[in-house]
């Protein structure tokens, strides 16, 4: 087991945004953790993975993003909608993953880099820097120093994961990864869903807590902060502007739930009101009741925002789309 210990030192500064952190984790924990906001839940995923990609500079919109994720064809470059697929396949492991495992955190680059990288899922063997034109602004690492490193990195975490707030230790993960710069590709992408993923093991609501956009927004910000991190020996500032990304996505995640609660209650109250629990019925009767023509509004606006929230249930739930389906109120 190592010594190593990260240098990091936590602020007051910290501290007050952790604190905002736990209040808004409460309030999301009123929604059911978002169990019943599927759209929702979709929707930040489908965001998680376009603003990762896009800040290592993958040209896809968010609705071409949203296609290739749904396999509809997407005309862009073959390698942009590779780490697309890739990216999805990644993120639908976040429950299968142990952050605590090397062997996990290569069987995941595996994944997020299948088809692009020779090395998938292996450490680099060659030196890495990053570049800004022609000119080397950080140079990673001897790649003969990275498996001592990540053994390091994680023999840490292994020791004070029970000691060290997931917030203050995810973040600390995110730039000591950064700094190793591990693997020959993917690893931006591979330390915010790392990042996603410890706290997603602490609070299941972080599966769907789009990190990755607030980053987007503040790019320039990110990579100015890990340079000076680079410069200061230590990851303090990092630390600060990671709880502040994670807190101001939680505050729009909840104005979000609060906005989307508001829009379905009407429609769902309306439709509450004309359905009983006892009588299961027909989608034609249902609309017939509340004087609809159009099954797609029906469906959009008013049956599956209530079957989300578990106030309608179908009478066949294995086959939803069944001709003879009907539904009752729960």
């Amino acid at each position: 087991m190592s010594d190593y210990i990260p240098p990091f030192n936590i602020s007051n500064e910290m501290l007050e945004c952790i604190s905002n952190i736990m209040e808004k984790v409460g309030k999301l924990n009123n929604f059911d953790n978002l169990n019943r906001m599927p759209r929702l839940r979709r929707n930040s995923r489908i965001r998680s993975i376009h603003s990762s990609l896009a800040i290592e500079a993958n040209s896809l919109s968010l609705n071409q993003v949203k296609d290739v994720i749904d396999g509809k064809l997407v005309l862009g470059e073959q390698r942009e909608i590779q780490e697309v697929k890739n990216a999805y396949n990644a993120y639908e492991e976040i429950d299968n993953i142990d952050p605590y495992k090397i062997s996990d955190l290569k069987k995941i680059h595996g994944i997020m880099s299948y088809l692009i990288v020779e090395d998938s899922g292996k450490f680099r063997n060659n030196p890495e820097g990053v570049f800004d034109g022609d000119r080397c602004i950080f140079m990673a690492p001897s790649e003969r120093m990275v498996p001592e490193l990540m053994d390091n990195l994680f023999d840490w975490m292994i020791t004070e994961k029970n000691k060290i707030h997931p917030l203050i230790l995810s973040s600390v993960f995110h730039y000591e990864f950064l700094f190793i710069h591990p693997f020959v590709d993917c690893n931006g992408r591979m330390a915010r869903l790392w990042q996603n993923t410890i706290l997603a093991k602490w609070k299941p609501l972080f599966k769907y807590v789009p990190i990755e956009s607030r980053i987007k927004q503040y790019q320039d910000e990110y990579y100015k902060v890990i340079s000076k991190c680079n410069s200061d020996g230590n990851s303090n500032s990092f630390i600060e502007f990671m709880l502040k990304m994670i807190d101001e996505t939680l505050e729009e995640l909840i104005t979000n739930a609060e906005s989307q609660i508001n829009y379905n209650s009407i429609y769902v109250n309306k439709l509450l009101e004309v359905m009983e629990s006892d009588f299961p019925m027909t989608a034609n009767e249902i609309m017939e009741k509340l004087n609809l023509k159009s099954k797609e509004t029906f469906r959009k606006n008013y049956m599956d925002p209530a079957i989300d929230a578990g106030f309608v249930k179908l009478e066949i739930p294995d086959k939803p789309t069944s001709k003879n389906q009907r539904y009752y109120k729960a």
